[in-house]
């Protein structure tokens, strides 16, 4: 019953309240950029994934996942990948579909289940790289894709996969976007909308008959943007088809290797449905932990070497036997 009831993160007093965890880390965290081997990997639907590594000879490698609308440039990326090296990890960091510095070529982008593109890049790590364990790592969005890929197809995974970690997951997509829809969540929606309106200019450029952009400045949610696009471009029915088909949740119980989930229950971009306490208890495999604290991909603390609690916490998972 590995339901994690009692969690050690505490957040400095000077950050108080879920929306000051989420913004600080954000904005304002130093770090710096420890994968340099940049490397692009040809999809089989004649499409790239952008990779940035560290190391080529260590015995354990992690795959890092990015969030929503970031790349592996984000501080906790980077953040996450220093500690990891420090701690005797090779690590690879990729970018989803058209979250790199140049647009992909397909009319598809990426999605919040999108995990044959996933797969694509653990099967060029198995086949390239002489790491004994492989470790997966994702953040919101790339933690929804990394929870979902143990799940949707077990038998696919590769022994060589170890463990898996994931912070701040919108496990239920629906209920997510409900919850950022909400006024008190308006500058992170809105902030997030900017530049998914920005990439489907740009597409509408290298794909002029396949888009329609009449509208998409009014766009102020996600039920709207992905009904408009997301769904459509991706082959959903429309916005509730492809939340339904693409939330973690429901694979969670079929998850075969171990894994941790953190979220905190102070994170504005999480609604209840996004915590998925009996999952846990009915779970070998499957961990769930909830900080009181913790804000949205923040859990901000003064560790060594200028390390976030996250990665600290990460790293101990990842550690046991």
């Amino acid at each position: 019953m590995p339901l994690i009831e009692k969690s050690s993160y505490h957040p400095p007093k000077w950050l108080p309240s879920g929306h000051l965890q989420t913004i600080y880390p954000a904005l304002f965290r130093r770090f710096a950029h420890v994968t340099h081997r940049i490397e692009r990997l040809e999809l089989a639907d004649g499409d790239f994934v952008d990779l940035e590594w560290s190391g080529n000879c260590r015995s354990k490698l992690a795959i890092l996942s990015h969030g929503l609308e970031a790349n592996v440039k984000t501080g906790y990326i980077q953040g996450m990948a220093a500690a990891l090296i420090r701690h005797g990890w090779d690590v690879l960091a990729w970018n989803f579909r058209g979250c790199s510095d140049e647009p992909n070529r397909k009319l598809r982008m990426y999605h919040s289940g999108e995990t044959e593109d996933f797969h694509a890049v653990i099967s060029h790590a198995l086949e390239n790289h002489p790491a004994r364990s492989i470790d997966l790592i994702g953040f919101s969005l790339g933690g929804n894709i990394t929870l979902k890929y143990l799940g949707e197809r077990p038998d696919r995974i590769s022994p060589r996969l170890h463990r898996a970690v994931a912070f701040s997951v919108p496990c239920d997509l629906a209920c997510s976007s409900a919850q950022l829809a909400r006024i008190s969540n308006k500058i992170y929606m809105e902030r997030f909308l900017i530049d998914m309106r920005r990439k489907v200019r740009m597409k509408k450029q290298l794909f002029p008959d396949q888009l329609d952009l009449t509208g998409l400045s009014k766009i102020r949610t996600f039920h709207e943007f992905d009904n408009r696009y997301t769904a459509p471009i991706h082959g959903f029915r429309d916005a509730v088809d492809y939340w339904e088909r693409n939330s973690c949740r429901q694979f969670l119980p079929k998850i075969t290797l171990p894994a941790l989930l953190v979220s905190a229950a102070n994170d504005p971009f999480l609604g209840p449905n996004c915590y998925p306490h009996l999952e846990a208890t009915k779970s070998e495999f499957f961990h769930f932990e909830m900080p009181e604290n913790g804000g949205h991909v923040g859990f901000h603390s003064a560790g060594r070497n200028g390390a976030y609690w996250s990665e600290e916490r990460a790293i101990e998972f990842l550690s046991d036997e």
